[in-house]
């Protein structure tokens, strides 16, 4: 097989990649295990591609996969902007890639977790 099973039904497994891949893009980094961030880095790869793209139908693909949640509030003037992490992936995270063909992750290896000695790691968007 192709991918990680993480010690996880289908399900659960889906739903915390695709929380930690919604993380990611709204905070730009992430500290979680080492297998874990090794799957994350195929999901975030694949929406900012996505987000490169920029059309109707990568922004919907995109939209189904990643959670809605907010992802930055700014007050202009009078008016109170939310920023979803759909819109901070499509406006902000991906432009900044838009020279660059691949590689928008990096993993760096950190020490064990005290509790269970897992191999951890930080999972990072190239700046």
């Amino acid at each position: 097989m192709a991918y990680r099973k993480l010690g996880r039904t289908s399900a659960h497994r889906k739903s915390m990649l695709r929380n930690l891949t919604t993380d990611l893009i709204v905070n730009g980094r992430i500290v979680t295990t080492e297998t874990r961030a090794k799957e994350v880095r195929k999901f975030a790869d694949k929406m900012i591609t996505l987000g490169k793209k920029g059309d109707l139908a990568s922004r919907r693909r995109a939209a189904a996969f990643m959670m809605n949640v907010i992802a930055d509030v700014k007050e202009e003037e009078d008016k109170v902007v939310v920023q979803t992490a759909l819109q901070k992936l499509f406006d902000d995270v991906a432009p900044r890639f838009e020279n660059r063909n691949g590689g928008y992750t990096r993993i760096i290896k950190m020490d064990a977790r005290r509790g269970d000695a897992a191999k951890m790691a930080v999972l990072e968007l190239v700046d």
